[in-house]
């Protein structure tokens, strides 16, 4: 190698000159002093970089992959074709990162759905339908003094739509109050409606419609009910379902379309009678107080009236009350009245206060049942649930039971609720 400055190069045309090389990086060897770094390659010849459209799996069908990758969400929501469903659970045997993208899916959808029962709320029914009719009324309106027993023939109606066909001969007690004591008789779940139907069919007779006893069928409630009960032809289990819907129906609607007068007509009970308005809201009690025995007897979750309806059940027992009071006394179960007074002259009472939904306050006359009620007359009070009174009123609550709050003439307490169990029946 020769030492010193080259020589200088004959003249010629200038050249381009090349664009200035890329600064070096930390990372190129230096210039001198080691070996020579090789060349770069041409790009056209390099191998293409991996994309996210590759395949993971190195498989080399990365169409596949793909494809199968957008199945993952249904697959993790069980909503995939049963081939679709092979085809992603083989794939994520073989590539890592679908596995584990699937069961991060799949853990997000559990967070979704917690754990529930299958079984829908007994009353989800009823509480759809008492929804709808409160939100869009009816052309033809339910008359509201029969709003009660349409409400509880509806409520009734859920129930037994969501009883099995076994429980149709469930045992149930009917309880009533007879001769100072509690007396009752054991029938099924069909028996109960069967008896329901026939004391309706009361109803039915004096609106000219049909009396599922026929024309000569008696008034009492036991005779009419033992004589369904003995028919050879009634019907039975969930037969007999569809016939006492069908009659209450039949009431709610003649009711609904007749004038306003027809709220006077007379019912007769046998020994009694009620005006129609006040015979429905008494069908819609025992209706109510029935659907609650059946309801133990089918282990059935079943709530009281709702409170306006209420109210008026324990204001139609207040008004019966005087003349149950006169009933026992010509009976002998009951002393004699203390005060007469004339006819609509306020007398001695006793002050009746109902607690809870439907209460209110009321003031009873003691000695005459043409007497007015009085606070100003009150010798006794007693202070009751609204719930609990209308038990005892059906009977299945004895008079000595009740957990009244009491005040004042203990024999007026006495007399006002062995009259209120006096009014039960069958």
């Amino acid at each position: 190698m020769v030492s010193g400055t080259p020589a200088t190069p004959p003249a010629s045309p200038p050249a381009p000159s090349p664009p200035d090389p890329p600064p070096p990086s930390p990372s190129d060897p230096p210039p001198h002093g080691g070996p020579e770094t090789p060349p770069t390659p041409p790009e056209a010849d390099m191998p293409a970089a991996p994309t996210d459209s590759a395949d993971p799996s190195g498989d080399g069908d990365t169409d596949e992959h793909s494809v199968l990758k957008s199945f993952l969400g249904a697959w993790a929501l069980s909503a995939c074709s049963p081939e679709e469903t092979t085809a992603v659970e083989a794939h994520l045997g073989e590539c890592a990162p679908c596995a584990d993208e699937a069961l991060r899916l799949r853990d997000a959808v559990g967070l979704l759905h917690t754990e529930r029962d299958l079984d829908l709320d007994p009353l989800l029914r009823f509480r759809v339908l008492e929804n709808c009719l409160g939100r869009r009324p009816a052309r033809i309106p339910v008359p509201d003094w029969a709003a009660p027993y349409d409400a509880e023939t509806a409520r009734l109606d859920a129930l037994l739509r969501d009883i099995g066909e076994a429980e149709w001969n469930a045992p149930v007690r009917l309880r009533w109050f007879e001769a100072e004591e509690q007396t009752g008789r054991t029938t099924t779940v069909a028996g109960a409606i069967g008896h329901l139907m026939t004391m309706d069919g009361l109803v039915a007779g004096a609106l000219g419609l049909d009396d599922p006893l026929g024309r000569d069928a008696p008034s009492s409630a036991v005779e009419r009910t033992e004589k369904f009960w003995r028919a050879e032809d009634h019907p039975a289990g969930r037969e007999v379902h569809g016939p006492w819907r069908d009659q209450s129906h039949t009431l709610i609607r003649t009711v609904s379309f007749a004038d306003r007068g027809v709220a006077e007509l007379s019912v007769s009970y046998g020994d009694f009678s009620l005006p129609l308005r006040d015979s429905l809201l008494d069908r819609a009690f025992e209706c109510w107080i029935h659907a609650d025995d059946i309801a133990d007897a089918v282990d059935y979750p079943y709530d009281p009236p709702r409170g306006s309806h209420l109210h008026r059940m324990i204001d139609l027992t207040v008004r019966l009350l005087p003349a149950a009071l006169a009933g026992r006394r010509r009976s002998g179960l009951a002393g004699p009245a203390r005060q007469l007074v004339t006819a609509g002259s306020p007398g001695r009472s006793l002050h009746l206060e109902i607690e809870g939904p439907g209460g209110g306050h009321w003031y009873i006359p003691l000695d005459s049942p043409a007497a007015l009620g009085s606070p100003d007359h009150a010798v006794a009070q007693v202070a009751l649930d609204g719930v609990e009174f209308c038990q005892l009123v059906a009977g299945h609550v004895l008079p000595d039971e009740a957990a009244a709050g009491q005040d004042g003439d203990r024999e007026a307490v006495r007399e006002v609720l062995f009259a209120a169990a006096s009014l039960s029946r069958i």
